[in-house]
């Protein structure tokens, strides 16, 4: 098990022979990977993901992502994802691996040619794990930091599947699982204002998606999440939130907040807004600092705007 790990540049060098042995950087499309079968993949996780040999661990992990795509919830969402993510917050993959994860990833959440649905949702929360490693020990280069702040709000910005759960195959939930990975990339006190400025911009752009869609698994909450956690970093000026929550309040398309109960869209549009600001209210209502108390007083301003009363 490793403690804590170099900074990349110090270790790219040590790690090279686990990352290229990995890489084919593309995970493999075989689910299970080969050597695995379902059962054994599922008595692993009954076990808790104990695999006491390092370089198995570290392969296997890499593997797993070919399961990313899998219709079968119980290999995608319980082995694949649970398993990766034991690993990573149990800090027992090596740093090569988790670099070998990111860039397989980086590939995944920006292929869209998985039609079922699954690939590029469960890659942008996987990668909210590796943003996660990084955030705690800082092991991705800056360039590589920016790269993923870039993928994250291209990824984000860019869902329009906004299917949730399902009981025969499970989750997709493409804006929660986007919203967790601005989350791990907002607490990074590595992120600078302007990059949080443009996760921030694909976090509206979800809030009330265009059309009759109606959140109800939960994504205002998520991305309520994010916006707190950026707030909170108390780095990006009032002149971008006065901009961002006047943008949140504008009832476009709509020549107001009246016409919304006219149409199916409006309703949605009302709806999502109003539950991503009371998300947003709660969170800030919680801290006892401030700057949370300063948020509590703009979210409950923009709720006026938008309820009208």
């Amino acid at each position: 098990m490793m403690t804590a790990r170099p900074r990349f540049l110090r270790c790219a060098l040590a790690f090279l022979p686990i990352f290229l042995w990995s890489g084919t950087v593309n995970a493999r499309d075989t689910c299970p990977p080969t050597g695995y079968t379902r059962e054994s993949l599922i008595e692993l996780k009954q076990n808790g993901f104990m695999i006491a040999e390092q370089e198995q661990r570290d392969r296997l992990a890499v593997d797993l992502m070919g399961c990313l795509a899998d219709p079968d919830p119980a290999l995608r969402d319980g082995v694949a994802f649970e398993g990766a993510s034991t690993w990573m917050r149990g800090q027992q993959l090596s740093t090569g691996t988790v670099l070998a994860l990111y860039a397989n990833l980086l590939n995944q959440v920006q292929d869209p040619s998985d039609a079922n649905g699954f690939q590029q949702p469960f890659a942008a929360l996987m990668l909210a794990e590796v943003a996660r490693v990084d955030r705690l020990e800082n092991v991705l280069s800056p360039e590589m930091r920016g790269e993923l702040v870039g993928v994250a709000t291209r990824y984000l910005s860019g869902v329009t599947d906004y299917r949730g759960f399902s009981d025969t195959e499970g989750w997709r939930h493409g804006v929660a699982h986007g919203s967790d990975l601005v989350v791990q990339l907002v607490l990074n006190p590595n992120i600078l204002p302007g990059q949080i400025e443009q996760l921030m911009g694909a976090v509206a752009s979800q809030i009330a998606p265009a059309g009759p869609v109606f959140y109800v698994y939960g994504e205002p909450g998520r991305l309520a999440r994010a916006a707190y956690y950026a707030w909170s970093r108390s780095i990006v000026d009032d002149a971008f939130w006065n901009g961002w929550f006047a943008g949140i309040a504008n009832p476009r398309p709509m020549d107001n907040w009246g016409q919304s109960f006219a149409s199916q869209s409006g309703l949605a549009k009302r709806n999502n807004t109003l539950s991503f600001l009371l998300a947003l209210h709660f969170n800030a209502i919680q801290a006892e600092d401030e700057s949370g108390q300063a948020l509590a007083r703009r979210v409950m301003q923009t709720i006026t705007e938008v309820s009208g009363s």
